[in-house]
């Protein structure tokens, strides 16, 4: 990670530090002038994407970017409030140089970020992140302005939603609809508020909605794929068949069973994977998952033959191991989940898709297709930091660590890192038992706090 950018993008609190109207302008320059190298032989205009979801911040981030990347002589098309995967889709689909996505993910509304997206549709690669880094830092940027009639412009994409909803849409199967399913949706009042309802009812789902009216401040308030405790009363109240919480920014799911709990990020992958591997879909019989994916999750998968490789915390390392190992579904605990054979990103609309067309052909509940992974006990403890010095070098950490390890055996395991997002370290430990788990995460946090909290 750079002095901007971190494990996804650019994210800070609005109007402070990295995340000011001034540097926007500045990124959105640098973004701008990456991309002219391309067009330079060719004679033709760069064009940039720019979608962002519900927080209040983003009206201004919005008009910085769009000024900055003009100022280069680049074209803005503007998309307004949509969920991330749909930007990294229609900058494929509309054969954009680039996708930015004003969005702070999963992090209350005061947060935002920038995320950047290729040509491909896919993140950019760590090297033209440092790339347009160095631009802004070193001030290099500040010496590059066009003039007159080089200057670009800016205007509206009116169907964006329609032709991402239409995508969403034929990632389910065409001769299968979801008439007689009853669906509760979260959507956290972000991204997603408009699109999701509309993508299950068309295709025949009877869909309830609950967290879908944002005010700017609300999004992922309480709410979403982080907190589904009003999910899990409204599916037993409605008696529906399934629940999915989504995000604010749209590429996480977590889903709710129809006894109203919860199914993890890994559970979903473990049921999916199941189901490719029984329908001969799974590419080179392996799966990708994080460091900080559930024991359960490799022991549920060893079980059924399936192979496992363990990637960085990250979608977009996540994503890195797919494709070098040719693999075809990987993700997140947290609800990252990657179906590379239909997008280049996590797409949590495309992911439950994939989800409920597995329970209409499997004709099994969703509880029942979750027996296929018993979850570990896990406590995960986030300690906010002023600071992240490393931990390897924290010797009465380490010790604390080591303990811990010698304590749990080959029962469970123990790990500590700082968020690459978010000025947080997280203490996350999986053990035999609830009691034992939560004691050894407890204790591990009060040295986290004494040496770095």
């Amino acid at each position: 990670m750079g002095k901007l950018f971190g494990t996804d993008g650019v994210r800070g609190m609005a109007n402070e530090g990295n995340m000011t109207a001034e540097m926007a302008l500045q990124i959105g320059r640098a973004t701008a002038y990456t991309c002219k190298e391309y067009h330079k032989e060719k004679g033709t205009r760069p064009r940039i994407i720019i979608g962002k979801d519900t927080r209040l911040s983003g009206y201004m981030f919005e008009n910085a970017l769009t000024a900055g990347i003009t100022s280069m002589g680049v074209d803005v098309l503007l998309l307004g409030p949509i969920p991330t995967p749909a930007v990294a889709f229609i900058t494929q689909s509309m054969r954009a140089d680039m996708g930015l996505v004003i969005s702070a993910s999963h992090n209350p509304y005061y947060d935002n970020g920038i995320k950047i997206f290729g040509r491909t549709g896919y993140k950019l690669p760590d090297a033209m992140e440092a790339e347009i880094e160095d631009l802004v830092l070193s001030g290099r940027i500040n010496n590059i302005r066009p003039v007159a009639q080089e200057i670009g412009k800016a205007r509206r994409i009116d169907d964006a939603m329609g032709r991402y909803i239409e995508f969403c849409k034929n990632t389910f199967p065409d001769d299968m609809t979801l008439d007689g399913m009853k669906v509760v949706l979260d959507c956290s009042n972000g991204a997603t508020y408009k699109c999701a309802p509309l993508i299950f009812s068309e295709l025949g789902a009877d869909v309830s909605t609950i967290h879908a009216a944002p005010d700017g401040i609300n999004i992922n308030d309480n709410c979403g794929s982080q907190h589904t405790q009003d999910l899990c009363v409204k599916i037993k109240g409605n008696k529906a068949d399934v629940g999915l919480a989504f995000d604010g920014d749209g590429d996480r799911l977590i889903a709710v069973d129809e006894n109203g709990c919860k199914l993890t990020g890994d559970q979903i992958i473990a049921i999916c994977t199941k189901y490719y591997k029984d329908a001969g879909l799974l590419k080179n019989n392996l799966v990708v998952g994080t460091v900080m994916s559930n024991i359960g999750f490799h022991v549920a998968l060893k079980e059924l033959g399936i192979d496992t490789d363990v990637a960085d915390v990250g979608d977009r390392y996540v994503l890195e191991m797919m494709r070098e190992r040719g693999a075809v579904l990987g993700g997140e605990d947290s609800g990252h989940i990657i179906f590379n054979n239909f997008h280049t990103t996590g797409d949590g609309i495309v992911s439950a898709l994939q989800l409920l067309a597995i329970m209409r052909k499997s004709g099994k509940k969703l509880s029942e297709l979750a027996l296929v992974m018993k979850v570990f006990p896990q406590v995960l403890i986030n300690i906010d930091v002023a600071e992240k010095p490393p931990i390897a070098e924290i010797e009465k950490l380490q010790e604390a660590i080591t303990e811990a390890k010698a304590e749990l055996a080959e029962k469970g395991r123990v790990l500590i890192r700082y968020s690459g997002t978010q000025p947080m370290c997280r203490v996350m430990v999986e053990g035999p038992s609830e009691k034992q788990t939560q004691t050894i995460a407890e204790r591990l946090t009060a040295v986290v706090k004494e040496c770095i909290g």
